[in-house]
């Protein structure tokens, strides 16, 4: 997405309750860049940004997110902090081929030097399929809340929905480790490719003058 009314700004460390007040914001951020639009163009189309929260308390899976689990059941799942792996540089190289505009150069271009830590804690949601890397989200953590920066699939696995399943197991993360909300990123108000992010129970949106609202999924 492009726009040209973002506002930015750059900070290398930010403590996790900051970072709980920059997502009800609206902010996000790709390593120590910091960003907020309310519109942009994506595909050659306008689009109404849209910042999204699950609020974990009301969330309960659908139908439909119930059979992605079970599609996944012989999946393993793990969590740890963030680090950019060889075998992790070879899914994005095969994540990236699914784009055919504003494809994505590398995973440095969403994470940090350090992106374990800068600008505050991050860890990864790997998924592997007979012991190979075949999804992973990367999620910040707050005091109160958890954001996911970039998610990634192996596009040979397209059948499974592993972009839907990182997140109901980011969710899960979410909720075990006492967390509030879940921030999935940006949605457009119109039809687009991000419209499975308003398919969650519980989700709320930013009306960009300070309020959420209830955006049931």
């Amino acid at each position: 997405m492009d726009s040209p009314r973002e506002e930015y700004f750059v900070r290398w460390r930010v403590e996790p309750r900051e970072m709980d007040a920059l997502w009800a914001g609206g902010w996000r951020h790709f390593g120590p860049v910091f960003f907020r639009y309310r519109s942009a163009v994506y595909g050659g189309r306008g689009c109404t940004v849209m910042p999204l929260r699950v609020d974990l308390a009301r969330f309960a899976p659908s139908r439909s997110q119930r059979r992605v689990t079970a599609r996944n059941r012989d999946a393993e799942v793990t969590f740890g902090p963030t680090a950019v792996t060889a075998e992790l540089e070879r899914m994005f190289e095969r994540h990236r081929g699914r784009f055919t505009f504003e494809v994505p150069d590398s995973l440095e271009q969403f994470l940090s030097f350090e992106p374990s830590s800068v600008p505050c804690p991050n860890v990864t949601v790997l998924v592997r399929l007979g012991g190979r890397p075949a999804a992973a989200s990367f999620l910040d953590v707050g005091r109160e809340a958890t954001s996911a920066v970039y998610a990634m699939f192996d596009p040979a696995e397209s059948r499974r929905s592993l972009g839907i399943f990182t997140m109901l197991e980011a969710i899960r993360y979410s909720r075990a480790t006492g967390r509030r909300y879940y921030y999935p990123g940006y949605a457009c108000r119109e039809p687009s490719l991000y419209d499975y992010k308003k398919n969650f129970a519980g989700l709320e949106h930013f009306d960009w003058r300070g309020a959420w609202h209830q955006l049931d999924g």
